[in-house]
């Protein structure tokens, strides 16, 4: 039976607004702050409407990383076409993305009405301190210099049109507040809502991402304070190691357990979940993403990630003979176990077919299937009541090993203690420091060339980081930190075929599909060929990008990668690591200027 959440329902702290009204406007259905904020019912019901957790739907909002081909209207792959600018990014700083900013502002202003105690009112302040955490961290990923409120503004306040405030300042007041929210938000809250680990795990890759993003992006002129930074995401994930209260699921099925937590009826109960969303049908919180997730809706796994998947025994798939001209079936033999657990693999099975399924293949797709996000089901009540990990164990394993690295500090004890520990749910051998620094992976280091010291075993945490959490939302955030947007610029590839002809796609030995030349037409129904055990291959005519095949090859003749796009892309820096403030809004307020060339 899955314990259920206590399901919070949002009260009305919404506050519609335009232009400037988003910070100086009372909620609309707000009653007096004198009539409400009384009691710790009063505060705890403001703060949870305050509440949004990312859903299952984050499995599809990898698209802005190197990890997928998509024909989705991807910001950055305009921004890179140069079809992008001030004039027409407008999201992320319009009234709306700003309203939540001032609900939380709000109860900042009036929780201290409340007739309670001091460690009640601290505990609700801190999830307040949290949620604004988390909301000017985006805006900084985003925009990098931006204005910090603290409080509600009313007509005439000069801060109004206020510019922009350093970084610096906006950031150093984001840690401030998680470390208000670290020491004082509760560890017994209602399930479903973030508590003290909840906090600290969002605290450790906070300070992760700072320090790692002063240390690369050198035009910041802030390298000099990244290690403050990254010796925080270091305490703060040790100190979660330390509580003994998490570790990784891990019941000694390598092939199993890592998709279990993706597909899992209930995740209250796994000891490597600090934060569970909670669905269930019967409780009318219900997500089926299965139409989108599977197939070629909007996003395929590209090669350059399936690539980057070890070998099971540790080696690098990218040193096997040959590496780049294996088809699909010899891509996943031997592999790393969690690559099966996260792509439809040759001879996996979807329900209720009795039959392995083949893949399908269309242009601008990678013809790879993603299965991480999908469940296997026909059940209505299974397929709405998947859990979705909010924060995993396994993030802050990997903060406190990066951390360290990139600090020059890291043994290979500590080594063990974190990213060993998810190898091992994998079965896959441990990571070795020496090994790793004596052996750098040369693709990863041309991708990665401003590491400097300590390269190997940095890429390999590094490699560790995208194939744990592929399609969980990270890999774009993570290249954007490690000032390595470049990466960007390679459109997506997919399977590799040798050429027109017959291919197995299910690992039986039997063809499945046929490739025949663009020109030709799929032969009708009753003259298709048939393969050995009497089914009728698939056909799919071949050709270049631009060409009305259904199927894009680099080259047909001679074998290549499935081709997604032909467009050229340019990743300029720094200017692309930000977004430009809409224009309309320099408009209505001087004082906002661009920078970094936009």
């Amino acid at each position: 039976m899955k314990k259920y959440t206590i399901y919070i329902l949002f009260i009305a702290v919404a506050f519609t607004a335009c232009k400037k009204d988003a910070l100086d406007r009372f909620p609309q259905t707000a009653i007096s702050p004198n009539l409400f904020f009384n009691t710790e019912s009063d505060l705890s019901l403001y703060v949870n409407g305050l509440l949004s957790l990312p859903d299952r739907n984050t499995y599809l909002n990898d698209q802005s990383s190197d990890n997928v081909a998509t024909t989705a209207n991807v910001e950055v792959k305009n921004v890179m076409a140069g079809s992008a600018n001030s004039q027409n990014i407008t999201s992320g700083w319009d009234a709306a993305s700003w309203s939540k900013l001032r609900d939380i502002n709000y109860f900042l202003e009036n929780y201290n009405k409340a007739k309670v105690t001091a460690e009640i009112k601290n505990h609700y302040v801190g999830l307040a301190k949290y949620y604004r955490a988390v909301f000017y961290l985006d805006k900084v990923k985003r925009f990098s210099d931006v204005p910090w409120f603290s409080g509600t503004l009313n007509p005439g306040d000069k801060d109004l049109y206020k510019g922009r405030d350093p970084r610096a300042l906006v950031i150093d007041s984001v840690m401030a507040d998680l470390d208000f929210a670290y020491q004082h938000v509760r560890e017994d809250v209602p399930t479903g809502t973030p508590g003290k680990w909840a906090v600290a795990v969002f605290y450790s890759r906070a300070a992760l991402y700072e320090g790692t993003y002063r240390k690369y992006h050198s035009e910041l002129n802030l390298a000099g304070t990244a290690n403050s930074f990254l010796e925080t995401a270091v305490k703060i994930a040790g100190d979660i190691m330390g509580s003994g209260k998490f570790t990784i699921y891990n019941t000694g099925k390598p092939d199993q357990d890592y998709a279990a937590l993706f597909n899992s009826q209930d995740l209250t109960g796994n000891e490597e979940v600090v934060l569970a969303n909670i669905f269930d049908l019967s409780k009318n919180r219900s997500q089926n993403v299965n139409s989108v997730v599977f197939g070629d809706y909007e996003q395929a796994p590209a090669k350059d990630l399936m690539q980057s998947y070890l070998m099971k025994d540790g080696s690098r798939f990218t040193d096997q003979p040959n590496y780049t001209k294996l088809g699909f079936v010899k891509e996943f033999e031997n592999r790393d176990p969690r690559l099966a657990q996260t792509v439809a693999y040759p001879g996996w099975v979807r329900s209720p077919d009795k039959q392995p399924y083949i893949q399908s293949l269309n242009k601008n797709f990678t013809g790879y299937h993603q299965l991480k996000g999908y469940v296997n089901s026909t059940e209505e009540a299974t397929l709405n009541g998947v859990d979705f990990p909010v924060y995993r164990y396994a993030e802050v394993l990997l903060n406190y090993a990066e951390a360290l690295a990139e600090l020059g500090t890291l043994t290979q004890q500590q080594l063990d203690a974190s990213v060993n520990l998810i190898r091992k749910r994998a079965g896959m051998p441990d990571l070795n420091i020496a090994q790793a620094n004596a052996s750098p992976d040369v693709l990863l280091q041309q991708q990665f060339g401003n590491i400097g010291s300590n390269a190997g075993v940095i890429i390999e945490i590094r490699r560790e980081r995208r194939v744990e959490f592929a399609f969980e939302n990270t890999r774009y955030d993570d290249l954007m930190r490690w000032k390595a947007g470049k990466l960007l610029t390679k459109s997506p590839e997919g399977m590799y075929f040798a050429g027109l002809g017959k291919y197995d796609l299910t690992g039986d030995g039997v063809e499945d599909i046929i490739l025949i030349d663009g020109s030709l037409s799929i032969p009708a129904e009753d003259k298709k060929e048939k393969n050995s055990l009497g089914v009728k291959l698939v056909y799919y005519r071949t050709g270049t990008i631009g060409s009305d095949a259904t199927v894009y090859l680099k080259n047909v003749n001679t074998g290549s990668n499935m081709v997604t796009e032909s467009a050229v892309r340019d990743f300029q820096e720094p200017k692309y690591y930000y977004r430009p403030i809409p224009q309309q809004q320099v408009i209505l307020n001087p004082n906002l200027k661009q920078i970094f060339g936009w």
